[in-house]
Order: structure tokens, then sequence, then C-alpha cells
């Protein structure tokens, strides 16, 4: 039986907890929201674990532990005492501040890997459509609309969306990502042309994590398009100015634990159960 110690973050982590206790874990949970159970103690372990998992992202302020579920603060410089010699401490997006106070430890961030990254992409863009049709008093079918990058959420977008019949631009600028979006049956354009075309589109998304759309960009966008920024901080839209020219812009972040929370956590789980069958850590 492999022991856990998860400490902060939202309903994700909850159904992380039950996730791994379903695995035959023994699970210490601190800071959330879960059931306790057979194997799911809600306290700290009184001895070292293998792996402790933290939040994505670990922290707000470089200083205790992202925990919204939680009246107490949990100063991140308090962690690795629960922590075995050779454990390792799980995170997402860990900024500098963090990492200097786990310096000398094994870190690993789960929201690196892959399988992790195109689970919740599709989340987000599960999210952004129920978003769409919560804000919009149209149909998405025959809807123009402008996507902003060709990642990994961009691709599921266009894939769901597609599906409502949505006419979609995807504006990228590599040539390779331009090719891309011709094959998913996208319109392609180049970023850097977006300028002539802003006027045009009814819905536009952003995934693009630097300032796409400036003041100049977004004066060109017809008022009552609805403006959808999903790029991580600090956003791709020039927010003030959008609210000057009273453009409706809602900043989506960390979708998937917002819209999908049970998915959400099962696929940290599975990710970090990934790393450790990569280490030899579990069979």
């Amino acid at each position: 039986m492999s022991d856990y110690l998860i400490i902060g973050g939202d309903l994700r982590y909850s159904r992380l907890a039950e996730y791994l206790a379903e695995k035959d874990g023994n699970i210490y949970a601190v800071g959330i929201n879960a059931e306790p159970s057979a194997n799911i103690h809600l306290s700290f372990p009184d001895y070292p674990v293998n792996n402790i998992i933290l939040p994505l992202p670990v922290s707000n302020d470089g200083i205790n532990i992202n925990a919204p579920c939680s009246a107490e603060r949990l100063p991140l410089n308090q962690v690795t005492k629960y922590l075995s010699p050779n454990g390792v401490v799980f995170g997402g997006r860990f900024s500098s501040d963090v990492l200097d106070i786990f310096s000398g430890h094994q870190i690993i961030d789960y929201s690196q890997r892959e399988e992790f990254a195109v689970t919740n992409a599709l989340a987000t863009a599960e999210g952004t459509l129920q978003i769409i049709m919560e804000e919009t008093a149209f149909t998405v079918s025959g809807q123009k609309i402008l996507i902003l990058g060709m990642g990994r959420i961009s691709k599921a977008l266009i894939r769901i969306l597609s599906g409502f019949n949505a006419q979609i631009t995807a504006a990228a600028r590599k040539y390779s990502d331009l090719a891309w979006a011709e094959i998913y049956g996208c319109q392609p354009l180049n970023i850097n042309q977006i300028d002539h075309y802003l006027h045009e589109y009814a819905i536009i998304i952003n995934t693009v994590p630097s300032k796409i759309l400036d003041k100049t960009r977004l004066e060109k966008i017809q008022q009552g398009c609805l403006i959808i920024d999903l790029a991580s901080k600090p956003g791709g839209i020039d927010f003030d100015a959008a609210a000057f020219l009273n453009l409706r812009v809602l900043w989506c972040l960390s979708l998937p634990g917002k819209v999908a929370p049970l998915t959400a956590g099962e696929t940290i789980g599975k990710t970090i159960e990934n790393i450790l069958h990569e280490r030899g850590d579990i069979l």
C-alpha cells in the first residue's frame, strides 16, 4: 500500500483522495473537503510518507499552500517534515519562490505531463462550450468563431465546436500550426493578420498567454462579441482597455476544476500513478 499526503486544493483533490484510496492507497488529507474512510485520514501523518501531493497551482503567494477549502493557513515551509528521505513532492506550477522552499528535495510537476495536459484540454474545451451557451442568446451553429492559438486546448475546442457546425478560424504564428488548422477543418489565419478580420466574429477565444488583444485590436472588435480568455496569467487581453471599450470579456482560469472536478481529480491521480510506475515505485 502506497502512502500519500494531500495538502490543499479544491474539489479536484477531494476526488483525488478518493481515487487513490480506491487504488489501495493510504491517504492523509489536510485542507480539503474529503470524507474520512478506512484509507482516508483527515490529518497529518505521524510518520514520514513517500508521496506528498500539492495543488495546482501549489501556492498563490509563495508562502502558503493554495487551499481554498481550508479556513487555516498551511505554510509551505512545514511540508517537508512529513516527507521521507527518498520521498517526492508532487505539485502543479511551482513558482520560483516555492522551488526555493523545496530545494534539495525531489520535486515533480504533474501539470507538465502530456497525458495530464491533454485530458485537461478536453475538460477546458467542454467548459468553454458551456460558457458560450450560457453567455450568448444565439445558437453556436453557424456562428463565426476565432480561436487564437493552435495548442491542445484549441484542438479540443475545434473538435467540439465543429460538431455544432460553427464556422471556425484558427489563428497562429507557426506555419506548422496553420497546417494543423487546415487538417482540423478550420480556416487558417496568420495571427499577425487578425487586425483585418476581428470585426467579423461573434465569439473570440484566446489560448495564448501573452497580450494578443491590445487596445488597438480590441477597438476593431464588434460590440456584442463574446471574448473568452483561457490563457494562464497574465492572460492575452488588455482587460482595462476592454472594460473601457465596454466589451464582454471573460477570463476563465482553471476550468477543469470548476466544470469537471471529478474527472480532473482522477486525471491528477492517473498522472501521478503513471509517474510512479515509470519510477518503479509501484507495479
